[in-house]
């Protein structure tokens, strides 16, 4: 990675939350084609266009997916508050969409409505977006990160301004895996334990505290072999190797799915109720997603838009639930009060659920959905899904 010189700058303050991301971990990337030529991986955005965050050249609201300008080789995306980032199988990455913060890591503040360059990077493995922050695994173990720093969520030690251009996190080595959402950030490593870092009112730091923020990366407690990780919105999950599933954070509507609705934050890591040959998890602002082993997707947290999937709008559900439908799911993906299941009969079809405001279920209309919904991304198959605020990004 290479670091320009200019990047100490600083600036003050903001920062709230969304996002998420598949099922974590190193993304897949293409295989090439015949005659060493790269497969097409192109990109497709639907939902809120503000400050551009489709990356579609325009600030037009879509209820359908549309291309994302000038990406053809995307090895994974993620979505932020109002931006998005994607993953070149070339290991570069690119950003559009809201900059107040520097998270488009440009080296300036001004938004884009088409990909531009993350300065300096090359050779990432995976990207995680944060509400106005980002982080890039590189090949080498190291984490770099850019944007917001106000909570001390860039791991750089201190607390407050941001960076407009990618800097190394100091003191992270040979990382797996990193998640990040809202103004905090973690970090998997090879033995299965994790690492957080930055704003923890809701204890998602999982250090047995709340509400003290933590610029530097440390342990989250009585926590190992962990297989991926799931960022929420005030609340996390960690799928384990044995297929169950811990979480921790804020526990207000369920979404710890232990049983217990409740207004204090539990920052220990502890068992989802009932959940076991689970393959991949998602987090969303409120509310929580478990793919299992058989392809049936189970919810739990609130429900208020029907983000649970079970056929019913309100309520909270603290326990695990199965979302109504599906039977094949591959993948899941979770943002604001919205679910996201990719589908193992047709690769180029994403179910989704939830809140539908501005379009971001991508069925055609503005009509929040109790029940899974298909939009048909003209993808040849989806590999990557991630949801922001009001907004849906694919690849494949």
């Amino acid at each position: 990675m290479r670091l320009p010189s200019q990047h100490r700058r600083v600036i003050g303050v903001v920062a709230l939350g969304a996002l998420l991301a598949l099922t974590g971990g190193t993304p897949t990337t293409a295989a090439p084609e015949d005659r060493g030529a790269p497969a097409l991986r192109p990109a497709m955005a639907w939902g809120d266009n503000g400050s551009g965050r489709l990356g579609d050249g325009t600030g037009q609201q879509r209820d359908t997916p549309v291309a994302v300008s000038g990406l053809l080789s995307v090895a994974q995306v993620d979505a932020g508050t109002a931006y998005g980032l994607a993953l070149l199988t070339n290991g570069t990455v690119r950003a559009w969409g809201d900059n107040a913060r520097g998270a488009l890591g440009d080296g300036t503040e001004a938004d884009h409505a088409t990909p531009g360059v993350v300065a300096g990077l090359d050779g990432v493995r995976q990207i995680a977006a944060g509400a106005v922050h980002a982080l890039a695994l590189l090949a080498d173990g190291t984490v770099a990160a850019w944007g917001d720093n106000t909570s001390g969520q860039l791991g750089l030690g201190v607390t407050g301004g941001s960076r407009l251009l990618p800097v190394r996190v100091p003191g992270l080595r040979k990382v797996r895996a990193v998640a990040a959402r809202d103004s905090y950030s973690l970090a998997l490593l090879p033995d299965g334990t994790v690492l957080a870092w930055g704003n923890n009112s809701a204890g998602v730091l999982g250090n047995g505290t709340v509400g003290t923020d933590v610029p530097t990366p440390a342990p989250v407690l009585g926590l190992k072999n962990v297989r991926t990780l799931a960022a929420g919105s005030g609340h996390v999950l960690a799928l384990l190797r044995d297929g169950t599933v811990a979480a921790w954070g804020a526990n207000n509507f369920g979404q710890l799915g232990r049983g217990t609705v409740t207004a204090d934050p539990s920052p220990v890591p502890a068992p989802v109720a009932d959940l076991a040959g689970v393959e991949a998890v998602a987090a969303g602002l409120l509310h929580s997603l478990a793919l299992r082993k058989d392809g049936t997707v189970r919810s739990w947290g609130g429900n208020e838009d029907g983000q649970l999937g079970i056929g019913s709008f309100g309520g909270v559900r603290d326990r695990p639930v199965t979302v109504s439908g599906l039977t094949r799911a591959r993948a899941v993906a979770a943002g604001f009060n919205t679910s996201y299941a990719l589908s193992r009969a047709d690769d180029d079809i994403v179910h989704a659920w939830g809140r539908n405001s501005t379009g971001q279920l991508g069925d055609g209309s503005t009509v929040r959905r109790s029940l899974p919904v298909t939009a048909q991304t003209s993808l040849d198959q989806v590999d990557t899904l991630a949801a922001g605020d009001g907004f849906t990004l694919a690849a494949g």
